[in-house]
């Protein structure tokens, strides 16, 4: 799938040629390129950081390992991996050249090789490094010196070399022919004519020399004569890269069309042996660069200057889970290199970042390499850095010399006395809960600190200490974490307390006092709950959703659909969105963007859960658009004016949330060029002005909006890249407005804090002022003003902290394409008028609807929560009345529902509430139109349908569907069972006093569910009888309970009725909503595996039917034996 719509900033990124083809920068580099040079927070470049500590890189697969600055904001031209020692070296586009040794990447040697041109290619010798400019060949050793400097034509414009043997080297470029200079005596000795001008790449194998041509040629040479022997027309645009391996040559570069130049997805690969063409291998990125990495396989590693990387075989087939991404600090990648031993990539961008990517957490660049001479070696920088803060460090780590004499610190026995360290007080909450047995005492430990270990504290502070570590007594309190103090409980991520009866006796009233549905967490991947809860709460989203269904097995539309009904049906009940999430794990897509979490990352909270939400966002408003793109718009989606809610072609997520653009692409010539696109979402692009002065938001979001950026493009014009100012131009709003607040750094929430405290002191000097002219007031006068005793009822001090983000914004289209925003409150309505503002002015006013945001815990990784402001109409479903009117902000944290203050939905302390996503919806959106909900599931869903399973035996069925006569009514009793296999085992933890802990619950799956007419003249026979096939790894098959084995899930040798879960899933359905009553035992648990909601006046279970008040459950077989007797009893539980 193709993501170009969604993210601005990547599709405007034209792919660019090989580095080597680069225009020539001079030494009066773009300002602009200088000035996203990142700084900390004290004001030091990034090239004065200290090297990141190393991550964890699993074995045979590429991981980034380190990245480090060759040179602020100046763009890396080319890299190289040293052939003879463990170096990697690094050229500029302003000539200069670095070195960095191991793949820790310290920095080796670093000086300036050319003063105006950038180095083209760099090529690693015993004795020095070979480094080639646009006219001059210069030889220098590792440290810097010269060796030799070869001057060549003025007229010569050289990209690329070669070195053949030892002495001899090959040098091309855009002119007609290519130089052979001998190294020894540094002369020139041969001129080649080439056919073609334009060589900017040369390899060599044991049979040809290999040039590639800025035409789209691969031309092959004889190794003695230099004679073309053979010539593939790659491309018809351009060359951008190629390798050749084995038999194999494969090559990436651009073709014609009408508009200009086009990156070809299609890889072009060519046999040697018989020196043809054979398949063309498509890809999923946009191909710059490519090299063979012969590890096991022939694998190719193809890179985009977007920074996606893609692996596949060369004769194979590509796959998209196969892609990884590097996060390159500049927009573009502008070279990359591979290593001698396969182990490590190097990557360089636009911004002079190096990043590199290992397979290994200590790789080697060459399999044998020889030592490197430092030169000044010193044995202090080599020991581990000592940290004064921490207590327990050994004074005896300091290294200090030998010596004979006194020590300062050797006090005389009379100055000094024997002070032994007095031992903590045991933890209150271990006195409290400790039970003894004799003389000794058992108690579980509250892990308040660490296993076997006392840590150190001084005198003066032990009473801070111990208050500290010490818990209340109060059930409130008890609770409480040290580094949760400032964090309000709500807020906090809540957890399921798992008893003997699983979920049965777990209060979820205690945390949602409402009659709205909350969604339970313990699901993998059910960090997108609360971005469900919002799409759930948009009105024409929910009616669009669940007027949809289609016959796609993995639908998300579908399955989101089904979701949004059971929180319809709910009233006040947590719901599970378990097949929504499976259906979610089967999308390769997102499987490639990094959304589908292990649970072991999501358990220790690994992931960025605001970078995660942020992109999890985009797809999913992607996948929606795409899955009801080419269906017919439902007759439910007509406006009440007769105008049809989308046009031909279209979605209605893509009009709900769509925005038409015009990026307009200006070069430096004066050439401009102008395309249309459209983006589902806009990303806040923050002002680089650090200085404090106020902003407000309506600002940054214009300047995201309307973004105006320098890049690298092609120039049809000027016929190659050149440096172009991209401003993008707005043509048509959307209704809903979604915005990514991209604050993934210290930077973006140091930006916010500020803003936030200029708000708020611009608010007391308003409301002062207000109040009187000539007194201030003091901070602490300011509690109250909002009280009834204040003088003027204004908002609290409390309500105005924290407060940057406007209720409503207004957005007004001009004349010349341009676009007005600005904050919008309730007094700017006796100006416009809330009628007739977007009719007569064009102006569009669109209300805060949602914002979701990430809770920062260092223990757990954090949490995701979402403010709502939930409609009128959903309280009238819930409340059963037609006359409520009003809207009610809610805390949405999981299973969690709590009404909140307005304010608290747009105060974020970025010290732990962390703001990730906004939604902005049009005034008075529901209302424009029909939003009618018609039922998709028709009858036919119960008839008789194929089986998966390729070995059925058609002479034994277990069940008759039912006829069109025999069509289920209200109130008829339908018998139902289901089977279940297990996905994850549960994980419980042994206490000390001996009873049995759930962390978390086993993970099951439906695999057979039954169901019985329950009257008629086929009383007692099944009509359903489906195995449930899946696709995911049964750990237990549960056969001596469920009767299910192995084999009989599996579509290829399953002998049983094998359905898909989606198929059986939309007869249940149908059967809940044409009202029938379900019979069964323990149909509590069977729904919720299903992940159905059944209103319980359509279920008799017999669980509770024959429950006795203050008595335990009585199960199924003793049931049996009681009403059936023995003998019935032995054919039912042989």
């Amino acid at each position: 799938m193709n993501f170009e719509g969604l993210d601005p900033g990547l599709a405007e990124y034209a792919p660019a040629m090989h580095s080597s083809l680069d225009p020539v920068l001079d030494a009066h580099l773009n300002p602009s390129l200088l000035q996203n040079v990142e700084l900390d927070p004290e004001g030091v470049a990034l090239e004065a950081l200290p090297v990141q500590e190393s991550v964890h890189i699993m074995e045979g697969v590429y991981s980034e390992l380190h990245s480090v600055v060759a040179e602020v904001g100046v763009p890396v031209s080319v890299s190289h991996f040293d052939l003879h020692e463990e170096m990697l070296w690094v050229g500029s586009h302003g000539g200069h050249a670095t070195s960095f040794f191991g793949p820790t990447l310290e920095r080796y040697s670093s000086f300036q090789v050319n003063g105006s041109d950038d180095i083209r290619q760099i090529h690693s010798l015993e004795n020095g490094i070979l480094f080639l400019t646009k006219n001059n060949l210069k030889y220098m050793a590792r440290g810097g010196l010269i060796i030799f400097d070869y001057l060549l034509d003025e007229t010569e414009d050289m990209h690329s070399l070669l070195l053949t043997d030892s002495s001899t080297l090959l040098v091309g470029g855009l002119q007609n022919h290519i130089l052979e200079i001998d190294l020894n005596t540094v002369q020139e000795t041969q001129k080649y004519a080439v056919e073609t001008p334009g060589v900017t790449i040369m390899r060599q194998t044991n049979r040809f020399f290999f040039c590639g041509h800025t035409s789209g040629k691969v031309s092959l040479r004889d190794l003695r004569t230099f004679k073309m022997e053979h010539e593939f027309d790659a491309f018809s645009g351009s060359l951008s890269d190629f390798d050749v391996h084995g038999n194999l040559l494969a090559t990436c570069g651009f073709s014609s069309r009408l508009t200009g130049l086009a990156c070809d997805r299609f890889l072009k690969v060519y046999d040697l042996r018989m020196m043809r063409a054979i398949t063309p291998l498509q890809v999923h990125v946009d191909p710059a660069f490519l090299r063979f990495i012969p590890t096991y396989t022939s694998r190719l590693a193809i890179i985009s200057q977007s920074g996606q990387c893609q692996f596949c075989e060369p004769t194979g087939l590509a796959n998209p889970a196969d892609i990884f991404h590097v996060n390159p600090v500049g927009p573009l990648l502008m070279t990359f290199d591979v290593s001698a031993s396969k182990q490590a990539l190097a990557f360089g961008d636009s911004e002079g970042c190096v990043h590199l990517w290992t397979d290994s957490p200590e790789p080697s660049f060459n399999p044998y390499s020889r030592e490197t001479e430092f030169a000044l070696p010193c044995l202090v920088d080599s020991l581990p850095p000592l940290d004064w803060s921490q207590d327990l460090l050994p004074l005896s780590l300091i290294p200090v010399p030998l010596t004979t004499d006194t020590l300062l610190s050797d006090w005389p026995a009379a100055n000094s006395a024997p002070a032994p360290r007095r031992a903590p007080p045991v933890d209150a909450e271990i006195l409290r809960t400790m039970k003894k047995v004799g003389f000794i005492g058992y108690a579980p430990n509250p892990r308040t600190r660490l296993r076997n270990q006392i840590p150190y504290r001084l005198k003066e502070s032990d009473s801070e200490f111990d208050s500290f570590s010490q818990v209340t007594e109060s059930p409130i309190g008890r609770e409480e974490e040290p580094h949760l103090h400032m964090v309000s409980k709500k807020y906090r991520k809540v957890t399921i307390k798992y008893s003997k009866l699983g979920l049965e006796d777990f209060d979820f009233k205690h945390y949602n006092k409402t009659l709205f549905a909350g969604l339970e967490p313990h699901i993998p991947n059910a960090y997108c709950n609360c971005m469900i809860q919002v799409l759930y709460f948009l009105e024409p989203v929910r009616c669009l959703i669940q007027n949809h269904l289609c016959q796609k097995e993995f639908c998300l539309a579908c399955e989101l659909g089904f979701l949004f009904h059971m929180l319809d049906l709910s009233r006040g009940d947590p719901c599970q969105g378990s097949n929504f999430l499976r259906a979610f794990r089967t999308i390769p897509e997102a499987s490639a963007l990094g959304l589908i979490l292990a649970d072991s990352d999501e358990a220790s909270g690994k992931g960025n859960l605001a970078r995660l939400i942020q992109r999890w966002n985009c797809f999913i408003l992607t996948q929606l658009h795409q899955d009801l793109q080419e269906l017919e718009v439902p007759q439910a989606y007509r406006g009440a004016g007769g105008s049809s809610f989308c046009s031909s072609g279209d979605s209605v997520i893509g009009q709900l949330f769509s925005c038409e653009m015009e990026n307009c692409s200006l070069c430096r010539c004066g050439s401009e060029t102008v395309r249309a696109s459209s983006t589902l979402l806009f990303t806040l692009s923050y002002p680089e002005d650090k200085t404090g002065k106020n902003c407000d938001f309506a600002q940054v979001l214009k300047r995201s909006i309307c973004l105006e950026q320098n890049t690298q493009a092609w120039c049809d014009n000027c016929e190659k890249y050149q440096p172009t100012i991209q401003t993008r131009n707005i043509r048509h709003l959307p209704d809903i407005l979604v915005i990514n607040c991209e604050v993934n750094s210290l930077k973006e929430a140091d930006f916010w804090r500020m803003q936030a405290e200029v708000a708020f002191k611009m608010a007391i000097k308003k409301h002062s002022g207000e109040i009187s002219k000539k007194k201030e007031f003091a901070l602490a006068d300011w509690k109250e003003l909002g009280s009834p005793e204040g003088m003027l009822m204004c908002p609290s001090i409390e309500e105005l902290k924290n407060v940057w983000l406007p209720f409503s914004i207004q957005m007004k289209m001009t004349k010349n394409k341009g676009l007005d925003v600005c904050n919008w409150t309730d007094g700017d309505e006796m100006q416009w008028g809330p009628a007739r503002a977007e009719e007569e002015h064009g102006v569009y006013v669109y209300d805060l609807m949602a914002t979701v945001v990430h809770i920062l815990d260092s223990r757990t990784g954090g949490s995701l929560v979402a403010h709502i402001k939930v409609g009128e109409t959903y309280h009238q479903r819930k409340e059963v009345s037609e006359g409520v009117t009003h809207q009610q902000w809610y805390l949405f944290n999981d299973f969690l529902i709590e009404p909140i203050d307005k304010h608290e939905a747009v105060q974020f302390d970025m010290n732990w509430k962390v703001p990730a996503i906004l939604y902005y919806i049009k005034r008075n959106l529901n209302s424009k139109y029909n939003l009618n909900i018609k039922n998709p599931i028709e009858a036919s869903v119960l008839l008789a349908e194929a089986s998966l399973a390729r070995k059925q035996r058609k002479t034994h069925t277990t069940f008759i569907p039912l006829m069109l006569n025999e069509m289920p009514q209200v109130g008829d009793l339908v018998g139902l069972d289901a089977e279940f296999v297990t996905l994850n085992e549960e994980e419980a933890e042994l206490r000390s006093d001996g009873t049995k802990s759930t962390i978390k619950p086993s993970q099951m799956s439906v695999a057979r569910i039954t169901c019985v007419r329950g009257q008629g003249p086929n009383e007692g026979i099944p009509f359903i009888d489906d195995y449930i096939s899946t696709q995911e790894q049964v750990v237990d098959y549960l056969t001596q309970y469920s009767g299910i084995k192995p084999g009989d899930l599996d579509a290829k040798i399953s002998s049983k009725h094998l359905t898909t879960l989606k198929s059986t899933y939309l007869k249940l359905r149908f059967l809940i909503d044409i009202g029938v009553k379900f019979v069964g035992h323990g149909l509590q648990k069977d729904f919720r595996v299903i992940n159905l909601m059944v209103p319980k006046d359509q279920v008799l279970d017999t669980v509770y039917l024959f429950h006795m008040p203050r008595k335990r459950m009585i199960s199924l077989r003793f049931l049996a034996w009681y009403f059936l007797g023995p003998k019935l009893l032995h054919l039912y539980f042989p």
